[in-house]
């Protein structure tokens, strides 16, 4: 099965210094690694951004963006948009509020039946209120 891996976890794995992360972060990072090398990765554009954002160096950012080159954008239509909106409206029906791009990463992994591998905590919540599977990670502490 395919993985939408989501900001976090890229940032962990590519920008923070590798004696700085505790153990379930380095599985995390083990996890990224695994699912590369199975090539189960999936990226879309508005992660690609985030992470490409907010870099000062010109060449750290160069050096970023031509490894993200190897992971392709999944193509976005109008109905994962819509599929978002109706996340939103379903999550919010039940006292969850989010983001825009969370609930963009939502409805293209339900739509396409991907998990998502994120740390952010956000993400065990929306699953409370839609159906979206999350990878499954031993020792996750959310």
């Amino acid at each position: 099965m395919e993985v939408l891996v989501d900001t976090s976890v890229w940032s962990l794995a590519l920008r923070r210094p590798r004696g700085n992360i505790s153990e379930t972060e380095q599985g995390l990072t083990v996890a990224l690694g695994d699912l590369i090398r199975d090539d189960r990765v999936r990226l879309i554009g508005p992660i690609r951004q985030e992470l490409l954002s907010g870099i000062r160096e010109p060449a750290q950012y160069d050096r970023l963006r031509d490894f993200l080159r190897a992971f392709p954008d999944q193509p976005l239509g109008t109905a994962d948009y819509e599929q978002a909106a109706q996340c939103s409206n379903q999550c919010r029906s039940r006292g969850v509020a989010g983001s825009a791009a969370d609930f963009l990463i939502c409805a293209v992994a339900l739509a396409r039946k991907w998990q998502i591998l994120t740390t952010d905590a956000d993400f065990k919540t929306y699953a409370k209120a839609m159906p979206i599977a999350m990878y499954p990670l031993a020792g996750r502490s959310w």
